[in-house]
């Protein structure tokens, strides 16, 4: 006695499959998850803006010396959520080194 199994709605069938398989990889993506191999190995750097500082300066100084000064200015303005002529003396800024 073989029971057969007829699918009579085709879209309740699809959907059905459809969410079992993203539930099954969500539930193997929370039990083993993924690291980004190389994925922002940088340390950071607090530094006080003294008088007459320019980010330019800053991140010749402080900044990764293996990636372009305009990068480094970038990330810094990025990370500290400022524009580049918006630094001002006494303020902190986080600046990605190496």
């Amino acid at each position: 006695m073989k029971k057969t199994i007829r699918i009579t709605n085709k879209y309740r069938f699809i959907t059905f499959v459809t969410l079992f398989v993203l539930v099954v990889s969500m539930a193997i993506g929370a039990c083993f998850p993924v690291s980004a191999a190389g994925a922002d190995q940088s340390s950071y750097k607090e530094v006080k803006v003294q008088a007459g500082d320019t980010l330019w300066q800053l991140a010749k100084t402080y900044g990764d010396q293996s990636k372009d000064v305009r990068e480094v200015i970038y990330d810094i303005c990025r990370i500290n959520n400022v524009d580049a002529g918006s630094i001002y003396p006494g303020q902190i800024l986080v600046i990605p080194e190496r």
